[in-house]
């Protein structure tokens, strides 16, 4: 969707079975996932608490999150994850396949 010259994230998949898919997310300062779209309804586990900042296409909101606190969302949704920290920030992701 954009040309950002900003770092990406590492995504390490864990697990990738018939029931799930369960990627550990790591956004160094500054760095963002890049444009996406979820595929699969999907459970994030924060590991780390702050701030990310979520941009859907429009515009850019901020997202506080607290380690351990987890949400969810449906397929479909799109967006670039952005990590305003001056710390490194993690989450676990779990997409759930149908």
């Amino acid at each position: 969707m954009s040309t950002d010259t900003r770092p990406l994230a590492k995504p390490t998949v864990q697990v990738d079975n018939e029931r799930v898919i369960v990627t550990e997310w790591r956004f160094p300062p500054g760095s963002h996932t890049g444009w996406h779209r979820h595929e699969r309804d999907y459970v994030v586990v924060p590991m780390t608490t702050g701030d990310l900042h979520i941009f859907d296409g429009k515009m850019t909101v901020p997202a506080p999150l607290r380690a351990g606190v987890s949400y969810a969302r449906l397929n479909g949704t799109e967006h670039d994850v952005i990590n305003p920290n001056p710390f490194e920030f993690v989450f676990v992701e779990i997409e759930i396949k149908g």
